[in-house]
């Protein structure tokens, strides 16, 4: 009974490693920058304090000057409130998705609930920052550590 359990889970185990190191081995191609997704509706406070924290994060591992930011055009509070932040820091963004020039850096974003936090994902081809946070009647409180993703190039 005892051998039944233990190959259970390592089978268990094997089939967990297997569909992570698939989603590892796509290269690039999972990367889309065009999703871009505002579903917490995010009041115009918290979106600036989320979008604030999540860009000074993103200036640690993307330097402003290394390239234009290209977002897609978002009229939510959280879309504007990172395209100001993104300028605040120095970056240049381009809000279509087919601008011309050299080292684009294509930005995706996603704002989501679960279990009462506002989960948020940044998304550029070599780096990608979550974080959850807390909102409150003035802002956002980060209630996570950052969670960094380095891509491979």
């Amino acid at each position: 009974m005892r051998a039944i359990h233990r190959l259970s889970r390592v089978l268990a185990l094997v089939v967990l490693t297997g569909t992570t190191t698939a989603c590892t081995t796509t290269g690039g191609g999972y990367f889309t920058p065009t999703v871009s997704a505002d579903a917490a509706n995010l009041s115009p406070a918290a979106a600036s304090a989320v979008a604030g924290d999540m860009v000074a994060k993103l200036a640690e591992h993307v330097g402003p000057g290394t390239g234009t930011i290209v977002i897609k055009p978002d009229d939510s509070a959280f879309g504007l409130a990172l395209e100001e932040s993104l300028r605040g820091w120095g970056y240049a963004v381009a809000s279509n998705q087919e601008a011309p020039g050299d080292n684009m850096i294509p930005l995706a974003y996603v704002i989501d609930t679960f279990e009462g936090a506002v989960m948020t994902r940044i998304s550029t081809p070599s780096v990608e920052l979550t974080r959850s946070y807390a909102m409150s009647a003035t802002g956002a409180t980060p209630t996570s550590p950052l969670s960094v993703m380095q891509r491979a190039s």
